[in-house]
């Protein structure tokens, strides 16, 4: 069940092939925030560093432009009177406010999570303070104001120090939703607070085992409990155990007998039998991910990991299918796949598709499965995305040769005519034998000495129109930017004219790797698409931050 889809998560939802009615078990969702901010995508140096070389991700700003017919089709077809009478109200008050148009592109998607989701399925919506008011009275509408179970209260940052003229920031909002009276969950527990423990579990066994004292008196008269325990009375009201059930919990040394006139029997809490304190509604033990934290790719809005578990784990079981329709990096899905659960993922970025395939690979290696829709599968469909979006098109190519996706423009203007890099390391000295480096190649740390460099190649992505001047204009670049070598990536067959320039450009040999590659190379997006194409180069470097390695057996954490 496993699927990653490329594409407007709308259009998607609403093929009820793809996405049958009561099909889901747990929606995620942590859509755009309509922050009126441009988001990159930052990529890693090989030193680990985060890299300033950025590119356009997504622009989270709404126009009523953009909107308005999305919001007059949802009024006249929205079957959810109650919706479509609180969409009217916005209107009438919002206007057409980029904040109206946030709504309009929200209102539809929550109507279609409504219907995939099982009867004893949940959704968790996460939004910041921007729009959470509206957010929540509109998921009122969608899912009924009964069926609303909690907003959560997470604490993403610390302390604004430059919050002068209101109140910092600190928390984003997370609305709990479900779909019927009955739905999943799982009694989550927390570590208790330090101060709690030294204060509440004072007491110590002979062996060693900390316990609390707990009162044993009836809260209601029950005078069939009413009896003497090796010479302790009871409270007047009876024991809150019978005379059996008390004996057992003396032979196994859960009692505590006192010592002083007049005192009472007290029953042993055992620390190591307790699961913890409920979890509320408060959630400050998560941190965010950090500059240093293992776990971040560079996506600008990427969520800790832990959240994510937390929630998969106390709203579905392993093997129940867990959407996120706006899957971004990907934390929904790996969260998912670590706990043992099925799951979908929709994003309209070919950047993040590739991240995730990435971060998947990384993290469970070949073994993890799952099919692709709404990428290119052949020449047609490819040609059909470089029609519809070229910006995508560039990105999904890039893929291909898992090439760096570099925006036109980017750096001090001597970027240009570059789409994407691939880097791979190269000798600068003799300080070991080549055979040596060559060994060696593939750890990390060894590529870090100071006998090899990095080095870049040039990839260009066309979707038509090709000619020889393409190629001269390539080579051009090649020596501009102080490149190895290039390759174009095109859609259309490459011209004898277009394959002789190429081969005029030559060779260059790698003295890590002790063989020779053509500076200049043409593959097509059908010869890559089909396999019979490939980039002849050196062993190249992965230009996202690599997710950790997890446990090749997913688990599940400790529920109670």
């Amino acid at each position: 069940m496993n699927r990653l889809y490329f594409g407007d998560n709308l259009e998607w939802l609403r093929n009820t092939k793809e996405f049958p009615a009561a099909s889901i078990d747990l929606v995620y969702l942590d859509p755009p925030f309509n922050s009126n901010a441009d988001y990159n995508v930052l990529f890693r140096e090989t030193s680990g560093a985060v890299s300033q070389a950025q590119f356009h991700a997504f622009t989270d700003t709404w126009s009523w432009a953009d909107a308005a017919d999305t919001y007059h089709q949802f009024i006249d077809s929205c079957p959810n009177v109650a919706v479509v009478e609180m969409m009217e109200a916005f209107h009438s008050f919002l206007r057409n406010s980029p904040m109206m148009a946030y709504l309009a592109m929200m209102a539809p998607r929550l109507v279609e999570l409504h219907r995939v989701l099982k009867e004893t399925g949940n959704l968790y919506l996460h939004c910041d303070d921007v729009a959470s008011h509206y957010l929540k009275l509109l998921l009122d509408g969608v899912f009924g104001p009964k069926r609303f179970r909690g907003e959560i209260v997470w604490k993403r940052t610390s302390a604004h120090g430059n919050a002068r003229r209101t109140f910092g920031v600190i928390t984003d909002c997370i609305f709990y939703f479900s779909k019927g009276d009955d739905p999943i969950f799982n009694r989550t527990f927390t570590s208790y607070d330090p101060e709690y423990l030294r204060t509440k579990y004072r007491h110590v066994d002979d062996n060693g085992r900390r316990y609390r004292l707990g009162d044993l008196r009836n809260p209601g008269y029950r005078p069939n409990l009413i009896y003497d325990y090796k010479g302790h009375k009871p409270h007047p009201n009876g024991w809150a155990i019978s005379l059996d059930r008390m004996k057992q919990l003396d032979a196994e040394g859960r009692l505590h007998f006192p010592t002083k006139p007049g005192g009472r029997i007290e029953l042993k809490r055992f620390l190591d039998e307790q699961p913890g304190l409920p979890l509320s509604n408060l959630w400050e033990d998560i941190p965010p991910i950090n500059s240093q934290a293992q776990e971040r790719l560079g996506y600008p809005t990427q969520k800790p990991q832990e959240l994510l578990e937390r929630i998969i784990s106390a709203s579905s079981n392993p093997g129940d299918i867990v959407l996120d329709p706006f899957c971004g990096c990907g934390t929904t899905i790996h969260a998912a796949q670590k706990l043992g659960r099925q799951w979908i993922g929709i994003d309209v970025t070919y950047l993040a598709i590739n991240l995730i395939k990435r971060r998947l690979q990384d993290a469970f290696g070949e073994e993890v499965k799952f099919e692709e829709k709404g990428q290119p599968t052949d020449f047609e469909s490819a040609k059909r995305l470089a029609e519809l979006d070229k910006f995508q098109f560039q990105h999904w190519a890039l893929s291909l040769v898992n090439a760096r996706p570099l925006k036109e423009g980017d750096g001090k203007g001597a970027d240009r005519g570059v789409d994407g890099l691939l880097y791979f390391y190269e000798i600068v000295g003799s300080a070991l034998p080549p055979s040596t480096l060559k060994k060696k190649a593939t750890g990390a740390v060894a590529l870090r000495k100071n006998a090899v460099h990095r080095e870049k190649i040039i990839v260009q992505v066309k979707g038509g129109g090709t000619g020889a001047k393409d190629i001269r204009d390539l080579i051009g670049t090649v020596e501009n930017q102080k490149a190895i070598a290039g390759i174009l990536i095109t859609l259309d067959k490459p011209t004898k004219p277009m394959r002789d320039e190429a081969a005029s450009a030559g060779r260059y040999e790698s003295r890590l790797w002790q063989k020779d590659y053509p500076k200049i190379q043409i593959v097509t997006v059908a010869g890559l698409l089909d396999g019979t194409e490939t980039i002849n180069a050196p062993p190249q470097i992965n230009p996202f931050a690599m997710a950790a390695r997890e446990a090749a057996e997913p688990k599940q954490t400790e529920m109670l």
